[in-house]
């Protein structure tokens, strides 16, 4: 979601008392150190934060604080600078330029130097000017889950194995949200991916357009980070460049993070962090005493017992969503309106979507009346206008919508992450607001749902938040939700595409006026609700909990999750 011109600050600190050391502390079955269990409700199926399975699984959530960035997101949906890492200015000359530099320190957990390499086998990926013949045209090589701010990179001066990078931009290109490009999560290790792919030079096989070298590059990005249901890991392919790296992954350990030897920054206070996903039995693992940090959808986990836990619930950064398709039985315009106008977005607000404590006007005050601005945003009662006429519960509407679409009782099957106990009842009450409509609604939420069955014709809505990920999710700047709904962007599980709202995009992202931006998101919200190719909810709450005797645990309800600040964490005995 976009925030213009002004954050208001979601949650302080949110710090558990420093109380008797309760029983979170585990073994390693090489090593006794103290353990931490991080549970949450993305998912654990690539390293690779830039790829579309790495975006819509949640890996910045998990893995923050082992791939490293220039910036990582904060506890309020900021972009922060990582200095350890490296610095990142822009300098002034006749095109947008930003010069990064890498700290001489930094090396990988396998013993090699970070470089900006990483930077241009990034911006390779992300950018989309490589690419391959396809029936319809040419396809991109890599996988990418958003190019936003990368195709407008005219190149990366880089000399190989070098600690510096000059990022310059296209002609007359101005990406304002640039500190949302190389972020922790997404910069990834280039000698790996050179390594297994035998491409002797990443940049210049970049530099040149080596088609040979950059599809091997490419296979190896979007599929060589990947990491199997069975954990079954090539360690070697997953070095870290932050305060943890992985030391094993399983269905029955969960994912181990142990402290990285050759980290150059501060040493991690906790050695050993478990983190269990969305698919673990939750309540299971709290009773056994393998949690200290819990963040997770609020109403997700029924009858979950956080007693002897910090806990609150907040309003999350991500937008709580639909995202439809624009084929099969969505393929009618209609059809698209009619399912808005049954759908109870007021009675789904106050019953799924309530926070206590939520501001009179900001986040979490109201069902989610924009696609692109946040309701703490002061540009947010300007641009909703647009929202009014699917507040909820139009049966008549609907069912002369049903009836111009020229689909006799429509069946939508609509598709989550079980178990969600919270997205179950919102489907139910989904199904029972439009049955009058004449309108079927199939809850098809699955234990290995993934938002690329909406793309693959499998269900007809994702339910999920913003860009349909199942976990943490949005930021300030809101990149993840404009390129979700962008022609190509991997993240458009909708497969929407309108010209007009990729040109106002564009603008977006490179006028600061406050009146253009005014008059490009009315814009883009009018074309969204005329449109339809997903329907807001509400801002997606979250319960965030820290077990007793865990110190400097800070709540963050986005995209990062509330592992941002992983390596501060201290269990006190």
């Amino acid at each position: 979601m976009r925030q213009p011109r002004r954050a208001v600050r979601l949650i302080g600190a949110l710090v558990a008392g420093t109380l008797a050391a309760g029983p979170v502390v585990g073994c390693s079955s090489t090593n006794q150190v103290p353990s931490i269990g991080y549970a949450t409700d993305a998912t654990i199926a690539s390293y690779n934060g830039g790829s579309t399975l790495g975006a819509a699984s949640g890996a910045r959530a998990v893995f923050a604080r082992v791939l490293t960035g220039f910036f990582y997101t904060g506890p309020d949906g900021q972009q922060v600078a990582d200095t350890d890492l490296g610095t990142a200015k822009e300098v002034p000359g006749e095109a947008q330029t930003i010069q990064y530099r890498l700290n001489p320190d930094g090396v990988y957990s396998d013993g090699v130097p970070t470089s900006c390499d990483d930077l241009v086998l990034a911006w390779a990926a992300r950018s989309g000017r490589f690419t391959k013949p396809g029936d319809r045209g040419p396809l991109p090589l890599f996988d990418a889950a958003s190019t936003a701010g990368y195709s407008d990179i005219e190149r990366v001066d880089c000399q190989t194995g070098s600690r510096d990078a000059t990022v310059v931009f296209r002609p007359g290109r101005h990406y304002l949200p640039w500190r949302n490009l190389f972020t922790a999560g997404e910069l990834m290790p280039a000698h790996v991916a050179a390594r297994v792919a035998n491409v002797p030079n990443v940049v210049s096989a970049v530099q040149t357009g080596d088609s040979n070298a950059l599809g091997r590059l490419a296979e190896f990005w979007n599929t060589g980070w990947t990491i199997p249901a069975s954990g079954d890991l090539d360690l070697s392919r997953f070095p870290s460049s932050g305060p943890y790296r992985i030391e094993s992954f399983s269905k029955e350990d969960g994912l181990v993070l142990v402290a990285n030897e050759r980290w150059w920054g501060n040493k991690a206070e906790t050695g050993r962090i478990v983190v269990w996903s969305k698919t673990v039995d939750l309540k299971e693992k709290i009773a056994e005493n393998a949690v200290g940090v819990v963040d997770v959808g609020a109403g997700s986990v029924k009858d979950l017992n956080l007693d002897g836990f910090s806990m609150r619930t907040v309003a999350g950064r991500g937008a709580e969503q639909l995202v439809l398709a624009t084929g099969g039985v969505f393929g009618s315009l209609d059809a698209r309106r009619a399912f808005a106008l049954c759908l109870p977005r007021q009675a789904l607000f106050e019953k799924l979507g309530k926070v206590p404590d939520a501001p009179k006007t900001g986040l979490g005050s109201g069902p989610l009346n924009a696609h692109l601005v946040q309701q703490d945003s002061l540009l947010y009662p300007a641009v909703i206008g647009a929202a009014d006429r699917f507040s909820g519960g139009d049966v008549t509407g609907a069912t002369k919508a049903v009836a111009a679409s020229g689909a006799a009782n429509p069946t939508i099957r609509i598709g989550y992450l079980r178990p969600d106990d919270r997205r179950a009842q919102t489907v139910a009450m989904i199904a029972t607001a439009c049955k009058p409509a004449g309108i079927t609604v199939v809850d098809a939420g699955s234990p290995d749902f993934t938002p690329v069955q909406l793309a693959e014709g499998k269900v007809d809505a994702v339910l999920g938040s913003t860009a349909a990920v199942p976990g943490p999710a949005g930021s300030i700047a809101g990149v993840a939700a404009t390129s979700a709904l962008r022609t190509g962007s991997g993240l458009n599980v909708g497969r929407f595409g309108n010209g007009r709202y990729d040109a106002i995009t564009d603008q977006l992202a490179a006028d600061d006026n406050s009146t253009a931006q005014l008059n490009l998101l009315t814009d883009a919200e009018n074309l969204l609700w005329a449109e339809l190719p997903s329907i807001p909810l509400f801002a997606t709450p979250r319960t965030i909990a820290f077990g007793k005797g865990l110190r400097n645990g800070i709540a963050g309800p986005t995209q990062g999750g509330s592992g941002w600040n992983m390596d501060r964490w201290v269990l006190e005995r």
